[in-house]
């Protein structure tokens, strides 16, 4: 479960380092930002993935206990334009994983496919390349992105 994995070291790698991160936002917000940033960037590294983690609402930068919890962006393969898989099977799979959600197709141009799944109030946007997670990861969440790391981005535990 390479999503589960993932998550858990990076929030280990944010708590380990929080007391710096802390001290960093205080002093200077653009520094602690960038030591989250590079923490993303060291752990997707074992993953051969490029991990960002993300504060797309003012304020969350200081919702500490919620580090690495929500809100990432998993850039898989630059290259990759199109699912090994069907489209139509990953919106059945949020479907199963995730209930009562919202599927579409999206970013569908220039040969490229793209999906995004959606609630009331959150997102995931699933590209051939990546998958930007605009949500808090509950179990259904973490289960579904297990998922599409091993079916849509073919990535499995070595």
């Amino acid at each position: 479960m390479i999503f589960s994995e993932l998550i858990s070291d990076l929030q280990d790698a944010l708590k380990k380092d929080l007391a710096q991160i802390r001290f960093l936002l205080k002093k200077n917000p653009a520094m602690g930002y960038t030591r989250i940033v590079d923490i993303g960037k060291e752990v997707g590294r074992k993953y051969n993935i490029k991990l960002v983690v993300n504060f797309p609402k003012e304020g969350r930068i200081e919702e500490f206990e919620m580090y690495g919890k929500r809100d990432l962006s998993l850039i898989i393969d630059y290259e990759r334009k199109r699912f090994p898989i069907d489209r139509e099977q990953i919106k059945q799979k949020a479907l199963e994983f995730l209930g009562d959600v919202q599927t579409e197709d999206a970013y569908m141009y220039e040969n490229k496919e793209g999906v995004r799944v959606f609630g009331e109030n959150w997102k995931i946007d699933i590209l051939p390349h990546s998958v930007h997670i605009w949500t808090e990861f509950d179990d259904k969440v973490t289960a579904f992105c297990d998922w599409l790391m091993e079916n849509a981005y073919q990535m499995k535990k070595k």
